[in-house]
């Protein structure tokens, strides 16, 4: 039987965050000892491990909450897992996309910037481009 900092240094999961997964029911309530102290067995060592790696994973609270309660219905949860991971999958690449656009604009910005005069009025120019982003027409001479 472990007590939560000895939980917490088995999982590398600060003691507050086990206390936040037990409260929104990540983790079942623990056991207590006589003194009120929490206790925790290996099974928990093992869901606070799962729920760290599909945190890692960048899998949503609720979404692990799902898959943990699959398996305590001795249920599999493969298919829910795969479906998820699908989903995740497109919301990245379409955020990388998102990011790419950015980088972009940003890259184009910063090379028209690269071309204004370096007295005071540049400064003014830069922030110039950034409101109104660079259009076709944005001619450096």
């Amino acid at each position: 039987m472990l007590r939560i900092g000895e939980l917490s240094a088995r999982t590398g999961v600060p003691a507050k965050t086990i206390r936040y997964y037990e409260e929104i029911g990540l983790l079942p309530p623990p056991q207590r000892a006589d003194n009120g102290y929490r206790i925790y067995g290996e099974e928990d060592v093992e869901r606070l491990r799962f729920v760290r790696s599909a945190r890692a994973l960048d899998f949503a609270l609720d979404d692990i909450a799902e898959i943990l309660a699959f398996r305590d219905r001795d249920e599999p949860p493969c298919g829910y897992v795969m479906e998820l991971m699908r989903t995740r999958i497109a919301e990245i690449e379409a955020r990388i996309r998102d990011l790419e656009r950015l980088r972009d604009e940003l890259t184009a910005l910063y090379e028209v910037g690269q071309q204004l005069p370096e007295d005071a009025f540049m400064r003014e120019c830069v922030c110039h481009l950034i409101q109104h982003g660079l259009k076709k027409e944005t001619t450096v001479t």
